[in-house]
């Protein structure tokens, strides 16, 4: 058996994809051309004509309204086919674009009605059932807390002086955060011990996806400014959508997007080829079939040159979340970080770090474990089990660890 880099020997690196980069490896060589994929055509994802009324360069990156909706033979080259859909992705749902969607939906003052790609429709889907699964605690209306704790778009850092007041000495009316279990914690305090209010989350009048959003399909109706953050599962959807792409060209790749992993090695011949299927998928007789496995390092948040374990795949989505890699001082108490209880709009402070392992078999694995492992940080594993199938591993802020009975792999002793 060859090892995964003969296997998939060809790399391609997208260093500005969502902020964290991508890296697709492969049978395929960029240079290899394809039939445009339909998630590129105007029918399906034509952001360029939707979201951007002058389009000054119809071929550019992002303006897929180059592509028609007949034109069978139209070619592309793989690596430019996944690079224009990164662009028109972001272009769709970043908050950190000022042309995107999303920043527009918060910069209409009265609200409007914002047509998203054909394409966003399973993102929405996937939305729905976090929020309802986790009462609340995961909603992409968390972008608004987000920007007020400073990860806003110009990467300030800097708390809304609107987000905090100290409290009085005395005064019953002290928010406290809540823990995974929804129970309030001891008020916030500052740092001399003086207690304090925010004034973040659902709790504080901050839009919801579920009252402040009305959703027709992949169209979105606000009647308000509403701040939009798909992070949860924006990472991991994206992955999928690649995926998409290459599963019609290879039934072999890694794609690995800031730790966002999708690892599909069935199917790889020891020759290094993709293997062949009869009707029924079984691999053809002439075919060496081989499962080359991935060894996965658990990273320790408290030293990220260290793993606290290992986990082991050869096909499914494995994704990853802790608060370690973006975080940004702190405000009362409380560390400030991207991971937020959408409820009470602050930081989790009682999880360290979360891992999601999903099948392949789900439609948008990679998105699944990608949301996952952030309502760890919000929600009991036992309350997301009853919504969705998964296994998964989480290191508490204690370092106590704990797992699932079929989670791939484990914790070292420590």
């Amino acid at each position: 058996m060859t090892g995964l880099d003969e296997q998939l020997p060809h790399t391609m690196a997208f260093p500005h994809a969502l902020g964290t980069g991508l890296i697709v490896q492969s049978a395929l060589d960029e240079n290899t051309t394809i039939g445009v994929p339909p998630v590129l055509r105007d029918d399906d994802a034509n952001v360029g004509s939707r979201a951007n009324t002058n389009v000054s360069n119809p071929v550019a990156p992002g303006n897929s309204a180059f592509f028609g909706t007949n034109d069978a033979d139209d070619r592309i080259l793989l690596y430019d086919a996944i690079d224009i859909l990164i662009d028109t992705y972001e272009s769709a749902l970043s908050r950190f674009r000022p042309d995107s969607l999303v920043s527009r939906m918060r910069r209409a003052k009265h609200g409007g009605t914002f047509v998203f790609p054909d394409w966003c429709g399973p993102l929405f889907d996937l939305y729905d059932r976090l929020f309802t699964a986790t009462g609340g605690a995961i909603d992409p209306c968390v972008g608004e807390d987000l920007i007020r704790l400073g990860y806003d778009s110009s990467y300030s850092f800097t708390v809304s002086p609107d987000s905090i007041e100290p409290g009085k000495d005395g005064d019953s009316n002290k928010l406290g955060t809540s823990d995974a279990s929804g129970d309030p914690a001891a008020p916030s305090a500052g740092t001399h011990g003086q207690s304090v209010t925010w004034h973040l989350g659902a709790i504080h009048g901050r839009a919801t996806w579920k009252t402040d959003v009305e959703r027709h399909g992949t169209t979105l109706v606000i009647r308000r400014p509403v701040a939009l953050d798909f992070g949860a599962c924006g990472k991991g959807y994206l992955v999928d959508l690649i995926a998409r792409m290459l599963r019609e060209q290879t039934d072999a790749y890694v794609i690995d997007a800031g730790g966002d992993l999708l690892i599909r090695t069935v199917g790889c011949a020891s020759n290094g080829r993709t293997t062949a299927h009869d009707d029924e998928g079984t691999p053809s007789a002439h075919d060496e079939p081989a499962e080359t496995t991935v060894t996965i390092a658990l990273e320790d948040p408290a030293d990220p040159s260290r793993a606290v374990g290992t986990a082991t795949m050869s096909n499914g989505a494995f994704c990853a979340s802790a608060p370690s890699r973006r975080h940004w001082g702190e405000a009362a108490g409380h560390q400030l970080h991207h991971l937020l209880n959408a409820i009470d709009g602050l930081p989790v402070d009682s999880v360290a770090a979360t891992w999601v392992a999903v099948h392949p078999d789900h439609d948008f694995p990679t998105a699944t474990a990608d949301g996952l492992a952030t309502a760890l940080f919000t929600t009991p594993a036992a309350q997301l089990r009853r919504h969705f199938d998964f296994q998964c591993a989480i290191l508490n802020a204690d370092r106590t660890a704990a797992q699932s009975p079929d989670f791939p792999g484990g914790f070292f002793i420590f």
